[in-house]
């Protein structure tokens, strides 16, 4: 379903930027497809993984600033320090699988 964000921050612009909207819908969102420059494209779905990996980014940047403060506090007690690397361990595994969502940028 389109939601009215995107068809004005999306479609609208491209009809004005002077895209053709085309008669067949993309299968996974049902927006109609567009065509510009010779490329056929669904503009919903375009935003949305955009959208998608603008958010993922922005927590991949909070995750990696928690890291870097773990990072830069180890603690000098040996089970203190222990706890401490887990916890940087466990932060590191989710930046991966972060990663992974992105495609690996």
């Amino acid at each position: 379903m389109i939601t009215d964000e995107e068809i004005r921050k999306v479609i609208a612009p491209l009809l004005l930027s002077g895209a053709k909207m085309l008669d067949k819908h993309c299968p996974k969102c049902g927006s109609p497809l567009f065509e510009k420059d010779g490329r056929v494209f669904c503009p919903v779905c375009e935003y949305r993984e955009k959208k998608r990996e603008r958010e993922l980014k922005g927590v991949e940047e909070v995750l990696m600033e928690k890291f870097k403060e773990l990072a830069n506090s180890m603690p000098t007690e040996v089970e203190k320090l222990r706890v401490h690397l887990e916890v940087m361990e466990k932060l590191l595994t989710i930046i991966e699988r972060y990663k992974k969502l992105e495609g690996g940028k």
